[in-house]
């Protein structure tokens, strides 16, 4: 759920599929069209942003809706101060032009997909690349293991991915890592971060394979619309089951060792993942929430307002408007039938009844397997009033585990003092003792 809530994800895309022939012109065409659209939206003419947007786009974000979502963004991300440049990229049937604008946090990346008519098919927001090259963690021994491309699933979802396996001849422990909410890649690239990256090579460092993918919703994205009744199964689910199914197979793997890691998101759809692959060791969960995901958004949006010693009334409406909408997907009013304007982050209801009738905790009870639980102590997307219903709900469970972290925040990186949005902007890496303590357990199971 990290990126979702804290770049508040939105992609709209319609299925409209061309012959992609991308000359020079056609790519400045599309570059000044994407700066004009953006132009728009800075300056709050929505209105005049309508006609670039394909009829799908056009009836799924209205004026009103693009006007809260400037909001949000200027809310968590601070005053805007214009743009920093453009780049494109091709996709099969799609052209995609990047631009890139300055924010007092961070730099924010507006992407743009167009369709053969040179609408806009999709819109959404991602972290723009870091000024600097990745560095991986000094922890890690790059001399103690390889990395191989692999692909999981079945057509038409496959998925790339990379194999992190140890020196040596085997069988090895395995780890498959599943990701938070958004559209990430294998590493869990935020800003100049990279907490899977972290996981996989130190892991790996430890004598245990590791393996890592893009997510559906990035690399298929363009195939998913607002209409599609797209839950947590076809986001995250699906996936991890094909990971476990391909490691399976997979040579130089202890096939009686192989071990699911969640973070976020991941982790509060894990017990689910566990009835899906029964033949699993055990499972290992990051940051995961015992409570309903609606009702961490609203705490998250509260306590990110509140770090503004002087919030404005347009945060205080937004709030408000965020309580209504939570409230009204607990009622009973609440169905199938019901708009996604009405729903927080205008999630479509199909996510959201799938997730009203599910309980991670109480499903987790069910598994045989041992659990991992960590926690980051100064996480404030997941807290440790989590940690602490995780706790409880495990109670009496004889081979679960429990950890929490004083200083580690959501990314499980160390910091000092509250926790802020703009600190995930921050190079930094996954805290050594989290690498230590997952190993260990696993080696001693």
């Amino acid at each position: 759920m990290r990126r979702k809530i804290i770049l508040l994800f939105l992609l709209i895309c319609s299925i409209t599929t061309y012959n992609n022939t991308l000359g020079d012109e056609l790519l400045d065409e599309l570059s000044e069209k994407s700066r004009a659209v953006v132009t728009l939206f800075t300056e709050g003419k929505y209105a005049e942003m309508t006609p670039y947007f394909d009829s799908t786009v056009k009836a799924a974000l209205t004026p009103e809706q693009l006007e809260q979502l400037w909001g949000q963004l200027t809310a968590q991300l601070g005053t805007y101060s214009g743009q920093a440049g453009t780049r494109t990229e091709q996709i099969p049937d799609y052209n995609i032009v990047y631009v890139t604008m300055k924010f007092d946090k961070m730099k924010l990346d507006t992407k743009l997909v167009f369709n053969k008519n040179k609408q806009i098919a999709g819109f959404f927001f991602t972290p723009a690349p870091p000024d600097e090259p990745f560095k991986v963690a000094e922890y890690i021994n790059p001399e103690a293991f390889t990395e191989k491309e692999v692909t999981i699933g079945e057509i038409p979802w496959q998925l790339p991915g990379t194999l992190t396996l140890p020196h040596g001849e085997g069988p090895f422990p395995a780890v498959i890592l599943v990701h938070g909410s958004g559209p990430n890649d294998r590493d869990e690239t935020i800003g100049p971060n990279k907490p899977f990256n972290d996981l996989a090579l130190g892991l790996a460092s430890n004598g245990m394979a590791v393996l890592r993918y893009d997510k559906r919703t990035k690399v298929h994205a363009t195939k998913f619309s607002p209409t599609e009744e797209i839950t947590v199964k076809e986001e995250t689910i699906d996936d991890a089951v094909f990971a476990f199914e391909f490691l399976s197979q997979a040579e130089k793997i202890d096939t009686r060792k192989i071990f699911i890691l969640g973070h976020s998101l991941g982790s509060m759809v894990m017990p689910r993942i566990g009835l899906e692959t029964p033949g699993a060791a055990g499972f290992i969960l990051l940051a995961g929430n015992s409570r309903p995901l609606e009702d961490l958004i609203l705490e998250q949006y509260e306590y990110i307002y509140s770090l503004d010693n002087e919030p404005s009334a347009e945060k205080s409406i937004m709030i408000d408007s965020l309580k209504k909408q939570v409230a009204f997907l607990k009622s009973d009013r609440f169905t199938k039938d019901t708009p996604r304007e009405q729903l927080p982050l205008g999630i479509p209801s199909g996510y959201w009844l799938d997730l009203k009738n599910y309980d991670q905790v109480r499903t987790a009870r069910q598994l045989p397997q041992p659990l991992l639980i960590l926690q980051g102590e100064r996480d404030y997307q997941v807290t440790m009033q989590d940690f602490n219903g995780w706790k409880k709900g495990m109670k009496g469970k004889n081979n679960v585990t429990f950890k929490s972290y004083p200083k580690l925040n959501h990314l499980f990186m160390s910091g000092e003092g509250k926790s802020t949005p703009d600190e995930y902007m921050q190079p930094g890496h996954v805290d050594k003792e989290v690498l230590v303590d997952i190993a260990g357990w696993i080696k001693n199971l």
